[in-house]
């Protein structure tokens, strides 16, 4: 339970800090953010990172191994990498709009999947 615990908390961190620090590129898209000065970018972007770490701290220290957990260090780090890139990747699609998946992306998240297996193998 706990590493599904894990993992949920890393996909919810992931989508905050996807639109922190990604989700300002769309404002021109938003008239009312249109001529939102650099400054109110970073706040805005700091409130999204907040919640980010609202998740993410909890979501590692509930997976750490040392706290019970069922996951090492590295771990965690390679779990929250592939999180990262997956929400990244949806987001870039289907919500920003922006790029469009292309055969070298599913080359490099399969051997984004090589590298999970490498660090979960018990050698």
């Amino acid at each position: 339970m706990k590493s599904f615990t894990t993992i949920a908390l890393l996909l919810i961190s992931n989508l905050f800090m996807t639109f922190a620090w990604y989700g300002h590129l769309q404002f021109k898209k938003i008239s009312w953010l249109h001529g939102l000065g650099l400054v109110g970018v970073i706040l805005i972007s700091w409130g999204l990172a907040f919640f980010e770490y609202v998740f993410q701290v909890p979501a590692n220290r509930i997976g750490f191994e040392e706290n019970g957990g069922p996951f090492s260090l590295f771990q965690l780090k390679v779990i929250q990498e592939v999180v990262s890139l997956t929400v990244f990747t949806l987001c870039a699609v289907f919500i920003f709009k922006t790029d469009k998946l292309a055969w070298n992306h599913l080359v490099g998240f399969a051997l984004l999947v090589a590298a999970v297996y490498v660090i979960f193998k018990k050698w």
